[in-house]
């Protein structure tokens, strides 16, 4: 039976030694296991011969839910959702320190990045992410201040989590071949920066209206966050000839802080 749905960005990992390289990037024994996407199954097996404590599977796909459930229907480690993963309530459902693995499909990932990101900062839903993206996204995802990856995503991404280890992909890994390489990112949760952002959704509107005209200096981004020059003279040594991809992340963190000082309870 033929499982691909092309509208899922779907393309399978069949390469072995790659799932293998997957599941070693962490220790799995005993530990509770969030799978998103895993198709026919390959890396879950593989994380299954490591015995977790737990694995939950969200798999969107009904045909490929089905199979999935007749597959370890006798594994009682094993909770299978019919899910999209975008409306799923990782908040209710994930159990404390989780694991999270996923072969993305690419057309959502970063989406599915982002809900992980958003998560109540208050409870340790998660201890880490190992995730697949197409390989200009997970670029972009590490991209560092003053390289030409730098942007919204890695502002976001670094304000929650540290990048540990990149590996890339060939297409020929997967059936049918993507058109374009793949890389693995593996993401820790850390406390390490200085500011306390309240809602993080702040933060993905300040970089958004920032980098919104990303040539431009941000002059007149910044009058649109503030509404009055004395509460932009808070921010330390900003000056407003900047271009976006100037400012490091602190500075986006602590304009995002100073803006939420402002907002309505």
């Amino acid at each position: 039976m033929n499982y691909l749905k092309k509208s899922l960005g779907q393309n399978f990992l069949i390469d072995k030694n790659i799932v293998k390289k997957i599941s070693n990037l962490i220790d799995i024994k005993d530990k509770n296991i969030l799978e998103i996407g895993p198709g026919k199954g390959f890396l879950t097996d593989q994380i299954l011969s490591k015995k977790p404590k737990s694995l939950i599977i969200v798999e969107k796909d009904n045909l490929l839910s089905k199979y999935l459930k007749q597959k370890y229907e006798k594994n009682r480690l094993v909770t299978i959702y019919n899910n999209d993963i975008l409306k799923f309530d990782l908040d209710k459902k994930l159990k404390r320190n989780t694991i999270i693995f996923g072969n993305l499909p690419y057309n959502i990932s970063s989406q599915i990045l982002v809900k992980v990101i958003r998560l109540k900062a208050n409870i340790k839903r998660y201890s880490a992410l190992i995730f697949m993206f197409q390989k200009e996204l997970a670029d972009r995802i590490v991209g560092e201040f003053g390289t030409s990856n730098y942007g919204r995503l890695s502002i976001l991404v670094s304000y929650k989590l540290n990048i540990i280890k990149k590996f890339n992909v060939s297409p020929n890994c997967f059936f049918p071949k993507p058109k374009v390489n793949s890389s693995v990112l593996y993401l820790k949760p850390h406390n390490l920066t200085n500011y306390k952002i309240k809602n993080i959704q702040n933060l993905e509107k300040i970089t958004n209206i920032l980098f919104s005209n990303q040539r431009k200096m941000i002059n007149k981004g910044i009058k649109k966050i503030f509404d009055k020059e004395k509460k932009i003279k808070l921010i330390k040594n900003l000056d407003l000839n900047s271009r976006p991809s100037e400012l490091n992340p602190d500075k986006y963190y602590e304009i995002t802080e100073i803006f939420e000082k402002f907002l309505k309870n």
